[in-house]
């Protein structure tokens, strides 16, 4: 990956939450036929939201919010999403990075993911560890996983 291409940066106006929107939309709702009643869950209005760019196309997005576990507050992030034309190029990992160095930022020590099991290896290359809760999300497996500093 050609770092001076891909870039991110958190969602600044209508015009970018449409776009992230969009992604999701394309990614989740059509590739991953995810429910659009469990992909518009809700959540958006407490989260925080990202962009990836390639140049000046957005082409990944995400999401942080916090929420309790095990008693305590931690970020949980989510909706991590690449359009399938850009994937393979080390994108989807940046982005990840750049949402836990934001949600580290603001001041959480405990990250959680509920990632698609096919992406298990993936995030424990980032530091993530399975809790060993796996379960099924929009008819797909999933296995929470958690960072701690």
């Amino acid at each position: 990956m050609n770092a001076a291409t891909f870039h991110v940066h958190p969602v600044r106006n209508e015009e970018e939450w449409a776009q992230a929107r969009a992604i999701r939309a394309r990614v989740f709702i059509e590739e991953q036929d995810c429910p659009p009643e469990e992909e518009w869950d809700g959540f958006d209005e407490v989260s925080r939201h990202f962009l990836g760019w390639v140049g000046e196309v957005p082409v990944a997005t995400a999401r942080w919010r916090v929420v309790p576990f095990n008693e305590r507050l931690v970020a949980k992030l989510e909706r991590f999403a690449v359009l399938p034309e850009y994937r393979g190029r080390g994108y989807g990992r940046a982005l990840v990075q750049y949402v836990m160095e934001d949600a580290r930022r603001a001041g959480f020590t405990t990250l959680l993911i509920h990632a698609q099991a096919h992406l298990e290896r993936f995030y424990e290359s980032l530091g993530f560890r399975s809790t060993g809760h796996r379960f099924m999300e929009a008819g797909i497996p999933h296995v929470q996983m958690i960072w701690q500093q």
